[in-house]
Parts: structure tokens; C-alpha cells; sequence
């Protein structure tokens, strides 16, 4: 019963092991191929249960997931000869996992060739534009272009690519402060452009108004000079028409102000004793000494002046051609 029971367990043990051996699972992420001492039988990529021969054959799996390869930064050239440093990112797929297998047989066999096929398209496609579309305008394209380029050489490895994408553009480090310095003065200059086209807006609007400021003067003063000149024509209309009413008030009147004008305190003014310039005062003088006069007819002084005046002295004989002195208080 013993023997017999070991041998049992034994038998189950082979069969069990057998089993295992002959049957594998293939996952919804996961693929592979079947080969026979080496040589291909099937390729399994739907998800199941698979059989194969015990000890015979052998099943290499592979992912059926997008996956991704992250390759080193490289130094290109642009159509007008500028260095650039492009980090790209390849994303692909195993189509064909018997092709995959013979050709590259590892993801990082896959990676290396693909990354090799990615940098031969990426040179020829960046040589072929300028380096100002390669940063802004043409990324796109350049990509599609790469990508398109890399998948028709990658099926040949029986992978399929699904998108080159650039991660990061940059200048090499030795030529980055160059190109900075060239930038920078490009901006200045371009400042300076800017600050010069304002300066001269600036100078032909001030041009502009100074000549509006001449412009508005010279017609104020026009004006002004019209209006002093009809204030005047009116002031002698009115000095007109008060001379023909009384001619000597009017007379009177102009020689007070005359009066008020010259004679200050301290001035002296020498005139000549027939002067019509004191004729009121000396007038009135020879009215009010009259008496005087026919007292003493050998003397006969000529005062002028207004208030504490000092005596003009006359010639002692013959017409007054000999002049006086007037002194204002």
C-alpha cells in the first residue's frame, strides 16, 4: 500500500508537471511566439490559454503596450548651418512579433535600432529648413515628416511607430552666450530704431506747434492791434467833439495833464520865457500881480508853476528871448 501510494503521487507529480509545461496564459499586455528547438511555430498574440510540447518547445513573450524610447540628445545642423541639440521622444508598438524577434529580439535591441533610424531622419529633415521655423513654425510638420519617415523603416523590424515627438530644442552650451550677445544687440539696435522714430514724431509735433503758437500770436496781435487802433479812432472821435464844444476848456484840460506828467518833485526845467507850455500859470501870474506891475513898473518878474514854483526871471529888456528856469517842488 505504501509502494503503491508512491507511485501514485508520483504519476499525479508527472502529470502535474506535464501540465505546466505543455499549456501558457497570454494576458490582454502581453504576446509571444512559439519555437521549436529554434525554429518558429506560432505566434500567439490574442489573450488565452496556449499549448506547446513539454521540454520541446519554448515561448518568448513581448509586450503588446505602447511603449516609449527616450533617446540621447543630438547635435544637428539647420539648413542655414546652425548647430541645434534636439532630445526626441519615439513612441511604438511590436506588430509583428516573429519579424520582431528575428530582427531585433529585445526592446533594448529595439530601442537601439530605432533610435538610430529616428537620428538619420531627423538630420536629413532638419537640414533641410532654418533654424527659426525648426523652434516656431515648422515643429509640427518636421515631425510628422520624422515620424512618417521612421515608421516605413521600422516595419521592417515589425514595429510601428506612432509618434516622434521633440522634447526639448536648445543651442549647444558653447554657442549659447554668442547667440545671446547677437539677440541682444539685435534688440538694442531695434531700440534704437524705435527711439528714433519717436524722436522725430516727437520733433514734428513740436515742429507743428510751434507754428500753431506763431500762428495763434500773430492773429491775436493782428486782433489786438485792431482793437487798440478802433479804441483809438474812438478816443479822438470823442476828444474831436470835445474840442468843438469848448476849445479852450479842452485846451485847459490837456495842459493839466501835461502839467501832471512833467512837473515832479525835484525836477527843474529850463524854457524860454514865451513858452506856451506855462501859459496858464504865467496868465494867471500877470492877473493876479498886476497891481504890482503899475507900482513898480521898472520891475516886472514872471513866476510858473504849480503850488510852492520857483520865480522865472526874464530878459531886463527887448522881447523874452533869454529864457527862465522852472523848478518843480
Amino acid at each position: 500500500m505504501g509502494k503503491a501510494g508512491s507511485v501514485l503521487l508520483l504519476g499525479i507529480a508527472v502529470v502535474v508537471l506535464l501540465l505546466t509545461q505543455s499549456i501558457f496564459l497570454i494576458s490582454e499586455t502581453t504576446q509571444g511566439i512559439v519555437t521549436r528547438l529554434g525554429n518558429y511555430q506560432y505566434t500567439a498574440q490574442q489573450p488565452g490559454i496556449y499549448f506547446r510540447v513539454p521540454f520541446v518547445d519554448s515561448v518568448s513573450y513581448m509586450d503588446r503596450r505602447l511603449l516609449s524610447s527616450d533617446a540621447v540628445p543630438q547635435e544637428y545642423l539647420t539648413l542655414d548651418k546652425k548647430r541645434l541639440r534636439v532630445d526626441h521622444v519615439t513612441r511604438w508598438r511590436i506588430i509583428d512579433p516573429f519579424r520582431y524577434f528575428v530582427t531585433v529580439r529585445t526592446e533594448a535591441g529595439a530601442r537601439a535600432r530605432l533610435d538610430d533610424v529616428v537620428y538619420s531622419e531627423m538630420r536629413r529633415e532638419l537640414a533641410t529648413v532654418p533654424f527659426g521655423q525648426v523652434i516656431a513654425e515648422q515643429r509640427e510638420q518636421i515631425m510628422t515628416n520624422v515620424a512618417n519617415s521612421a515608421a516605413k523603416q521600422a516595419e521592417s523590424f515589425g514595429i510601428q511607430i506612432e509618434d516622434v515627438r521633440i522634447k526639448r530644442a536648445d543651442l549647444p552650451s558653447e554657442v549659447q552666450q554668442s547667440v545671446f550677445d547677437r539677440m541682444k544687440a539685435e534688440r538694442s539696435r531695434e531700440a534704437n530704431r524705435y527711439r528714433a522714430e519717436g524722436a522725430e514724431q516727437s520733433a514734428q509735433i513740436k515742429a507743428a506747434a510751434d507754428r500753431e503758437k506763431v500762428v495763434l500770436l500773430a492773429d491775436a496781435y493782428e486782433q489786438a492791434q485792431k482793437l487798440r487802433g478802433e479804441g483809438e479812432a474812438e478816443a479822438i472821435g470823442i476828444y474831436a467833439q470835445a474840442l468843438q464844444q469848448d476849445p479852450e476848456f479842452y485846451a485847459f484840460q490837456r495842459r493839466l495833464e501835461s502839467y501832471a506828467k512833467i512837473l515832479r518833485g525835484g525836477d527843474t526845467l529850463v524854457l524860454p520865457s514865451d513858452s506856451e507850455l506855462f501859459s496858464y500859470l504865467l496868465s494867471n501870474h500877470r492877473q493876479s500881480s498886476a497891481p504890482a506891475d503899475q507900482a513898480a513898473p521898472a520891475a516886472s518878474p514872471q513866476t510858473a508853476g504849480t503850488g510852492g514854483a520857483q520865480p522865472v526871471s526874464p530878459a531886463p529888456s527887448g522881447p523874452p528871448a533869454a529864457g527862465g528856469t522852472v523848478s518843480a517842488p
